[in-house]
């Protein structure tokens, strides 16, 4: 696999080092060169398919032999372990339930193929390190993906009191090679300074700093996985397909645009925001205006000015018209996703998070507009009971927890309070680096 980076000021280079590199030098996003078509054959086939099988043969033409098939097949089969259920909930309306991993949230399938696919790659001797701001959800699979892996180390930066109570848990319990910063900030704080931190020189000669965010590009290729799987699992209904897809960062939304352009037969792509309505607004009005993110009950998504942005531009040849042709926007507030919540419990008895309650607004709208029949898909993106006070609230109905969470609200919480100034950050890992040499 060759990549480029979208502003095209860097020569290109091969999967590993996109991998460790995770943002080029022109402060671009690495994307494939060539994404190369699946065989007619295999979607005449997919729905017989286990979801690790269909994992393996999308991983194995998109990588174009950078790693050997017997490797690959081990990384798929440890890292995609648990499913991914699509689940109906009312007429044509289904959920894709991405939350059965070990952080109960879609980031899983991201943080533990690439955490297997980098420690493929490091040399013996070799240390990394992986700095990730996460909004919520990225930290905590990104956590457990690389939690004791030699070799590396990881540093999660975090927007204080600005995730769950549970997703900070998770983010700040681990020990071991994780360390977590508490920001006193916004998501796009963090976000910022983790970018200064790969473009700067002196930084970079002592650490080799790398990204788990989606700004990664092996973040991006698992989560083309899961919508060849929710087309395997509806195949039968015979009906063309749209994909709601909640959105923060947009990497999601353009793993779908990946399976897409492998072959995958997408009907409509939408893409669903919180009040952080960047995209959505930029699809209707052709204005793309970054602003500072504001909080909301679906925090994963609180995010002014998506990264991922140059690469779903990319995937349509930076054409406005043909980026709000394949993807419709929509964008709702707090007040409007606790009605969905509510809605959709009292009628289906079925129980979301506030960032899938998004999307299945998002779909119920885009149906209704289109009166279109089709198989409609909303990306279930993290478990109700990570957002437990607002869905028990809310739906006056208790959710249960799993155990591993009831022994994980007992830990020592473990962060470091942070400013959101980069000179903070990089004599931390200055630091760091000096300690370990």
């Amino acid at each position: 696999m060759k990549l480029y980076s979208t502003n095209k000021q860097v020569p290109e280079v091969g999967l590993k080092e996109a991998l460790f590199r995770g943002l080029p030098a022109d402060n671009g996003l690495y994307m494939p060169t060539e994404i190369p078509s699946l065989p007619s054959s295999f979607f005449e086939n997919i729905e017989n398919l286990s979801f690790k099988e269909i994992a393996f043969e999308v991983a194995k033409t998109l990588l174009q032999n950078d790693i050997a098939e017997d490797k690959l097949k081990t990384i798929i089969d440890d890292a995609v372990n648990f499913d991914a259920p699509v689940v109906k909930v009312k007429d044509n309306k289904h959920v894709l339930e991405l939350f059965h991993g070990p952080t109960l949230a879609f980031k899983d399938f991201g943080g533990r193929f690439m955490g297997r696919i980098m420690q493929h790659y490091l040399e013996e001797g070799e240390r990394v390190h992986i700095l990730v701001a996460t909004s919520g959800d990225t930290g905590s699979a990104v956590a457990q993906g690389f939690l004791g892996m030699d070799g590396i180390d990881v540093t999660i930066l975090y927007p204080k009191g600005k995730v769950s109570f549970i997703q900070e848990q998770q983010l700040t319990t681990n020990g071991q090679n994780i360390k977590a910063l508490e920001i006193d900030g916004t998501f796009d704080d963090c976000q910022r300074m983790v970018k200064e931190a790969f473009l700067d020189k002196e930084l970079n000669a002592h650490l080799h700093l790398t990204s788990a965010n989606s700004i990664n590009i092996c973040r991006l290729i698992p989560q083309s996985f899961y919508y060849f799987y929710a087309y395997a699992q509806t195949k039968a209904l015979g009906k063309p397909v749209v994909f709601c897809t909640p959105s923060g960062n947009f990497g999601n939304l353009c793993g779908g645009l990946i399976a897409e352009r492998m072959g995958l037969p997408i009907h409509q792509f939408i893409a669903s925001t919180n009040a952080n309505d960047i995209v959505p607004t930029y699809l209707k009005t052709k204005e793309f205006t970054p602003r500072p993110s504001v909080k909301t009950l679906s925090n994963a998504m609180d995010v002014g000015n998506p990264s991922n942005f140059p690469r779903l531009m990319a995937l349509h040849e930076d054409s406005y018209e043909k980026v709000s042709s394949r993807i419709k926007g929509y964008a709702y507030n707090d007040e409007q996703t606790l009605e969905k919540m509510k809605e959709v419990y009292q009628e289906s008895a079925y129980v979301m998070c506030p960032h899938t309650a998004v999307g299945y607004y998002g779909l119920e709208d885009y149906l209704k507009e289109t009166k279109e029949d089709v198989t409609g898909i909303v990306l279930g993106t993290a478990h109700p009971v990570k957002f437990k006070d607002i869905v028990e609230d809310n739906l006056s109905k208790e959710i249960e927890m799993p155990q591993r969470l009831k022994e994980l609200i007992e830990r020592e919480k473990q962060a470091i309070s942070m400013g959101t100034e980069f000179s903070e950050l990089k004599e931390y890992l200055l630091e760091m680096a000096m300690s370990q040499k």
